[in-house]
């Protein structure tokens, strides 16, 4: 039997803003861009949630629920410097640390379990070690599968730990909305509701060969996490999949010459990003806000794989300029690759460039 935790800082930003800055404590704190810049709420403190602030929500927006919010600039080198250390502090408990982003990570604690040792108890103590060397709560959900977990992590922030026993996990998911499984957006939860599926439970009990027929292969796997039976593995080092960068405008720009140089700069943040980490790909992406918010991608598959800004630009660009027709004006643009190949070169050795050649 796997133990799993998942663990989860409470308001991580705002959480570390109010840390930093005592003046901030017990006040609603957003922190995100500027409403007259078209920002959106990273991260927004308890306190302001209490007015229905929410992360992902236009700073405009933020600002008209609770007038007096207090809006900070995001400190992202801060807020990463206190997630490596967090990432230690589960390591030393564990090697089975799966990131999941820079304030939450699952843990398998299996190997460490024992009689007088159990589950809930390391979940307290690992929930106490932060609080003592951090000096921030996280909420912490344990369970015998990571779906689960991550369920139950949710269920009494902040501040929250929430077991889910072996032999426990139908019955603990069957009262929930749909929306809570894992893999149920908003689209699917609106085909089930017109079905007159409302909760977990609900899934549970449909026929799989009905499930099947109007969801396909994921309908059988949404039954599967509803009935508690979910086997994936912590894993310690997840795959990048891909690496982008974005920019939302202030103003809408229709301007070719504008645009192009702004996907100059993110194929620029892009190349920086794949030659840390080493890595090389053959998609490259470039996706596009309209001023009515349509929002769509394009994407290149080459023949090889492509790691420099000049070979990024020069194709998102190609890409840019099919989208470049009648009055269009845009609000968003990035710039993003896939498809990769790890590069078995050092970072720093000098590698043999590839022409293109001219015209």
């Amino acid at each position: 039997m796997r133990h799993i935790l998942h663990a989860d800082f409470d308001a991580f930003y705002a959480s570390v803003e109010q840390l930093d800055n005592p003046e901030l404590r017990d006040k609603p704190v957003v922190v995100g861009g500027s409403a007259e810049g078209r920002g959106v709420v990273a991260s927004a403190s308890y306190e302001a949630r209490e007015f229905g602030v929410r992360s992902a929500m236009p700073m405009r927006t933020a600002q008209r629920l609770c007038p007096h919010a207090i809006r900070i600039g995001a400190r992202f080198d801060r807020y990463r410097e206190i997630s490596q250390r967090v990432m230690s502090i589960f390591r030393d408990l564990t090697p089975l640390v799966e990131p999941l982003s820079l304030d939450e990570a699952y843990l398998d604690v299996t190997s460490i379990v024992a009689e007088n040792r159990r589950p809930a108890d390391i979940a307290a103590s690992l929930k106490r070690r932060v609080k003592h060397e951090l000096g921030l709560t996280i909420s912490v959900g344990v369970a015998t599968s990571k779906s689960i977990a991550k369920i139950a992590s949710d269920m009494d922030k902040p501040d929250g730990l929430t077991v889910v026993a072996p032999g426990d996990e139908k019955a603990f998911l069957a009262p929930l909305p749909i929306r809570d499984l894992w893999g149920v957006g908003p689209k699917t939860a609106e085909r089930l509701s017109s079905e007159g599926i409302e909760t977990i439970g609900d899934i549970a009990q449909q026929d799989e060969d009905w499930l099947r027929e109007r969801f396909g292969k994921h309908g059988a796997q949404m039954q599967k996490l509803a009935l508690g039976q979910d086997n994936s593995t912590v894993e310690v080092r997840r795959e990048t999949k891909s690496v982008s960068a974005e920019t939302t405008f202030a103003q809408d720009i229709g301007e070719p010459e504008a645009l192009l140089e702004v996907v100059n700069r993110l194929s620029q943040r892009v190349a920086n990003q794949l030659r840390r980490k080493q890595l090389q790909g053959r998609t490259v992406k470039l996706k596009l806000r309209l001023s009515d918010f349509t929002t769509f991608t394009r994407q290149k598959t080459l023949p090889y794989a492509v790691q420099s800004a000049d070979d990024l630009s020069q194709f998102a660009g190609e890409l840019l300029r099919a989208e470049l027709y009648g009055r269009r004006r845009f609000r968003l643009v990035g710039v993003g690759v896939s498809g990769f190949e790890q590069s078995e070169a050092d970072p720093e050795e000098p590698r043999q460039l590839r022409f293109s050649g001219f015209g």
